[in-house]
């Protein structure tokens, strides 16, 4: 969301904090003008200096903190919130950057945060509960394990390729290449207890993603979660575990005005420097939530399949079950999600390759995402329903506006 001054009667103080692990630089400028009131720094972990000196800036007017969204988190937004102060955290890729400048330092970057919060020139980023930040954090250590096991697992298979050792039977890690594993022998000792810590190290973690997808299943069973997993999973593509990172990365699907604003959002726009006649476009910005963005793109892997309803004489495939009792809607939106990106993949896979294809399909499919959850939303008896907020077209056109 875009900031603006705010158009107090009252005085008001605008103040940039610059903050770091062990130190917070503060610059306060005035809201009406003038030069800066306050520039200090002081500790990061004794907050006491930072609440005086905020202080004696409210007495005379009404204070406005931000800070650059970091590691830092979100834990001093809330400790000023408790203080009774106004504070923001600021999205760094949004902040203005001048051609010209050549210098960089902590004082002069609370400077520039003071000067341009005051503009309106910053953009806010959206500030979780604490149980919202607990859950998308645990969701966030099942991807980085995924990450650690994967390492494993390479790190094992190269070990024993450098021993001239190569499984050519068939894929890695199945039940038939762990028995092969297990037969390994090693003429030198010391390698083959190698080879064992690797192979432990494997396991451990291989148990470890098991039992967080245990909980992550249970997890998206539990409010406010449920209603936002139920919808998300009846796309083709996205199991649980994908549905909880964009519940949990996304949160409140009404903070996007439209899909393109989504889209913006994880960063799967084409980038664009475009000049008088000239115009020039390249790859996508990834400049958005890089978490989503990753699982969105492996989700439209399956488009490149032809569309299928999933339902035969003897079995019905994993999307067909999860539709089963969802509204008509949901379902009818479903498959025109599958005819509409499965023909969006073969169109572009005739002048382009399949990772660009996909990577098309994945923008169009984060529009159909927004109507879906848009409209649960309003339907009715939801918790949250009610009329659209200003600015909202029906999910179905403003959706296809944005991908089409």
């Amino acid at each position: 969301m875009s900031l603006s001054s705010p158009n107090f009667r009252t005085p008001s103080i605008f103040v940039g904090l610059d903050v770091h692990k062990k130190t917070i630089a503060i610059a306060a400028i005035p809201g009406a003008g003038g030069a800066f009131v306050l520039e200090r720094e002081v500790s990061a972990t004794d907050l006491t200096a930072l609440r005086k000196a905020l202080t004696r800036l409210s007495a005379t007017a009404t204070v406005y903190c931000c800070y650059e969204a970091s590691s830092a988190g979100f834990h001093l937004h809330r400790v000023l919130g408790q203080w009774g102060f106004n504070c923001q955290v600021i999205a760094p890729s949004m902040i203005p950057v001048l051609p010209g400048q050549r210098r960089k330092n902590d004082r002069l970057d609370a400077r520039r945060l003071a000067e341009f919060y005051r503009s309106g020139l910053l953009t806010a980023v959206h500030i979780p509960t604490p149980e919202e930040e607990a859950v998308r954090d645990f969701v966030r250590m099942r991807e980085a394990t995924r990450r650690d096991l994967m390492r494993a697992r390479n790190r094992a298979l190269k070990f024993i390729r450098r021993k001239g050792i190569v499984y050519t039977a068939g894929g890695h890690w199945t039940v038939a290449h762990w028995a092969w594993l297990g037969k390994i022998c090693l003429p030198i000792k010391i390698d083959q207890a190698t080879l064992a810590e690797y192979l432990s190290r494997v396991d451990v973690l291989t148990a470890q993603v098991r039992e967080l997808d245990r909980r992550i299943e249970e997890l998206a069973k539990t409010e406010p979660y449920r209603e936002q997993v139920r919808i998300l999973c009846s796309f083709r593509g996205i199991s649980t575990h994908t549905a909880m990172v964009l519940a949990t990365e996304l949160g409140d699907i009404r903070r996007f005005p439209n899909p393109r604003s989504l889209m913006c959002y994880l960063g799967l726009i084409p980038r664009e420097h475009s000049s008088g006649e000239r115009t020039r476009t390249g790859g996508i910005t990834k400049s958005g939530n890089s978490h989503c963005r990753h699982v969105l793109v492996q989700a439209s892997w399956s488009y490149r399949f032809r569309p299928s309803k999933g339902i035969g004489k003897t079995c019905r495939s994993p999307l067909a079950k999860r539709l089963e009792g969802a509204p008509p809607w949901l379902v009818e939106m479903s498959w025109k999600a599958q005819k509409r990106l499965w023909k969006r993949y073969n169109d572009l896979c005739l002048s382009r390759n399949s990772c660009i294809a996909v990577t098309a399909v994945s923008r169009e499919l984060a529009g159909f995402i927004w109507a879906a959850l848009w409209r649960s939303y309003n339907e009715p008896g939801h918790l949250n329903s009610g009329l659209p907020e200003a600015g909202f077209l029906p999910p179905e056109t403003a959706a296809l506006q944005a991908v089409g």
